[in-house]
């Protein structure tokens, strides 16, 4: 594999397409392909000697990708694990480190199979479970004990943004771990190992693969002992990623970079757009971009871009958001973020978060700004 110390000192479009690649060798092709294998040639008695002594333990194509996922999450003694979903990466952290007596601190808004996997499976086998706003101050007070804070910044769907470095701070010093789900930022976005945390994980679905075709989870981390934990819960738990999935996600890291350059344009200039109808016909538009937003000067100091993602709020008129976005041409109804294509919806539709029933979750893609504005102007003018 290529040496990953090689790529920290070029930028990230560089880095995201040679990240994980194996040296140039005569003949070869730059990505290789996916290695098909449950069993792998075993000779002799030593059969954990071999670097693959069967498919569930690893694969050819996972060390590639996990080489590649370390490099972009901070290159130089930074490891990575891939899993089958972002929710079997979140676990694989959670219930390898934490045990009955232990306390774990999750937002009261983070991902709701985070909230779910705390408060319904690790509090039946006697974990503590606090739940807190996504507010600095309030993670800081509640560090205090935790074996564990799982972190989401910005958050889904508010887009709060919250101080990652003074979390990891008051966590180091309380004796625990701070995780950090990245996801919605991703790591061109920001790098939460360099901001103090012990780990970084991704629903490689999203951004990282971008194309709205795969499931992906990953962990990545320089904690050897996170490490070999989340590493043994992937053998036994056969949470495990198909090869021709990981050679895929590889292979879709390279154009990373310029997605999140167009994404992120886009998104900014949908947000100003909508931000002019506030207080017409919409209640609300968050988008750390927007520079009265709440989370705007956290986010320009701590965030290297703003993100593709932002709401738009209708108030308790669910009817005209469902209307809103059946009136979208280009605009997808879809529940997922970080694609190619732009995506929305009413995401009070679920029930797990604290929204009003009006708002709108907007993933945007890689379109025309100038006819993704059109789309939604046109939109919310026929639905008045």
């Amino acid at each position: 594999m290529a040496d990953r110390r090689s790529l920290d000192r070029f930028g990230d479009g560089t880095r995201a397409v040679h990240a994980g690649l194996p040296p140039a060798e005569q003949g070869t092709p730059l990505l290789p392909g996916p290695a098909f294998a449950a069993p792998f040639h075993l000779r002799g008695d030593e059969a954990f000697g071999a670097e693959y002594p069967y498919g569930r333990y690893g694969n050819p194509t996972w060390t590639a990708l996990e080489a590649a996922i370390a490099q972009l999450e901070g290159g130089e003694g930074v490891e990575a694990l891939v899993f089958p979903s972002g929710s079997a990466a979140i676990a694989a952290v959670l219930f390898p480190l934490l045990e009955a007596g232990d306390v774990v601190v999750v937002q009261e808004d983070s991902y709701p199979t985070a909230r779910l996997l705390a408060a319904g499976e690790l509090a039946r086998l006697g974990v503590a479970v606090r739940q807190v706003p996504t507010v600095t101050e309030a993670l800081v007070a509640a560090a205090d004990g935790a074996a564990l804070v799982l972190l989401e910044t910005p958050c889904n769907p508010g887009l709060d943004v919250v101080d990652v470095a003074r979390v990891a701070a008051a966590v180091r010093a309380a004796g625990g771990r701070l995780v950090v789900d990245n996801t919605l930022a991703s790591p061109f976005g920001q790098r939460p190992l360099e901001l103090g945390a012990d780990a970084s994980l991704l629903s490689g679905s999203k951004h990282l693969t971008g194309h709205g075709d795969l499931l992906l989870g990953t962990v990545a981390t320089r904690d050897a002992e996170l490490l070999a934990a989340a590493r043994r819960w992937r053998e036994r738990a056969g949470a495990t990623l198909g090869p021709f999935e990981a050679w895929l996600a590889h292979r879709s890291l390279a154009t990373l970079d310029v997605r999140l350059r167009r994404q992120c344009d886009n998104a900014q200039a949908i947000a100003e757009a909508l931000a002019a109808r506030v207080g017409d016909d919409l209640v609300a538009v968050r988008y750390p971009g927007l520079p009265d937003d709440p989370a705007h000067a956290l986010a320009r100091r701590q965030m290297r871009s703003f993100g593709t993602v932002l709401t738009f709020d209708l108030g308790d008129d669910a009817e005209r958001a469902r209307r809103t976005l059946a009136a979208c041409e280009l605009v997808v109804e879809a529940t997922s973020f970080g694609s190619v294509h732009t995506m929305a919806e009413r995401r009070a539709r679920w029930g797990t978060d604290p929204v009003t029933e009006g708002l709108i979750r907007l993933s945007v893609g890689i379109e025309d700004a100038a006819d993704l504005v059109a789309d939604l102007t046109r939109a919310l003018d026929a639905t008045r």
